[in-house]
């Protein structure tokens, strides 16, 4: 997907602008959880996600999406990984519904 299309896509599902984010060559990060829901599109390198034990690879131009609460492992491949990301909160959902 294209950067500008992400965005779009974004603006229209009611998430902020996204940030860039680098992480390490072959950095790890154990199960843990966002209390929010993720959005991403792979700008550079890959990342792997796991979810239930469910491995997924994503390289640049996909997009991955990460459910609130949802419990994950990430893995940064040999050239590390750079992405566009953004977050919405439930609250914030639920405010905007009110």
């Amino acid at each position: 997907m294209k950067q500008e299309v992400f965005i779009e896509k974004l603006t229209k599902e009611g998430f902020p602008e996204p940030v860039l984010v680098e992480r390490e060559v072959g950095g790890f990060l154990d199960l843990h959880s966002h209390p929010y829901e993720v959005q991403a599109l792979i700008i550079e390198g890959q990342i792997d996600i796991i979810i239930g034990g469910i491995k997924s690879t994503f390289l640049a131009g996909d997009v991955f999406h990460l459910l609130p609460n949802q419990i994950h492992t990430e893995n940064y491949g040999a050239k590390g990984v750079k992405y566009l990301a953004s977050s919405k909160s439930l609250l914030n959902q639920e405010e905007l519904s009110v």
